[in-house]
């Protein structure tokens, strides 16, 4: 197998830029209900996944924070959206949104359905929505909830919505069993872009910390 290419001097520049940015993140706001998120023009980027996927590992990563996101002893234990800034110089150019775990078995079932439609109303409504972040464990794959999101936003995607499928925990894979999980991932993920990270071997975090930031940043429309 051919090595990768070596990340050039200006990659490496974007990265680090990419990974200061996201080193900015600062709690905004709670939200237990729609209508108690703020009306923002700024562009967000949500996070979403199962309980048991490593969302809040993965957003304390790319920011480089330890708590920033609470990840809780019992998964599903959060139910709120939390909704952080980002942006240098104290200017908000950008909103990480960290949406609840779902799927966990020790959550009621009124909670749980409660919150998958809070969730979809987000993903369909909410009109600074930029990008969309699903974490998934490749050991097990895309569960029914997981399929059912991808539902739900396939018509924004189709619209110009930005979609990664992460793939976290990678390093309990060996190198034939991630290559096996990107093939899966990309036929599932209608598109959109599929990543492989870990948090503990630090696995992905530039890659993706400079992706967020180009969907975050577009350039300008060029004029004819």
């Amino acid at each position: 197998m051919t090595p990768p290419p070596a990340p050039t001097a200006g990659t490496k520049t974007e990265a680090t830029l990419a990974m200061g940015w996201l080193h900015t993140a600062r709690f905004l706001t709670t939200a237990p209900t729609l209508e108690f998120l703020p009306a923002l023009e700024v562009p967000e980027i949500a996070f979403v996944g199962r309980s048991n996927a490593g969302k809040s590992t993965c957003i304390n990563t790319l920011t480089q924070q330890k708590r920033l996101a609470f990840a809780s002893k019992t998964p599903g234990r959060t139910q709120s959206i939390n909704l952080f800034t980002l942006g240098k110089q104290g200017i908000t150019d950008a909103i990480l949104a960290d949406l609840p775990g779902y799927g966990y078995a020790a959550v009621p079932k009124q909670d749980k359905h409660r919150w998958q439609q809070v969730m979809a109303n987000y993903l369909v409504t909410r009109a600074n929505l930029r990008a969309v972040v699903l974490l998934c464990d490749p050991r097990h794959g895309l569960t029914e909830l997981d399929d059912i999101l991808l539902e739900v936003i396939r018509p924004r995607v189709e619209q110009g919505l930005k979609f990664l499928l992460l793939l976290t925990k990678a390093d309990k894979l060996n190198r034939s069993e991630g290559a096996k999980a990107l093939s899966i991932a990309r036929l599932q993920a209608g598109g959109g872009e599929v990543r492989l990270f870990s948090a503990l071997k630090k696995q992905g975090v530039e890659d993706v910390a400079m992706l967020l930031s180009q969907w975050a940043h577009p350039p300008p429309p060029t004029t004819p």
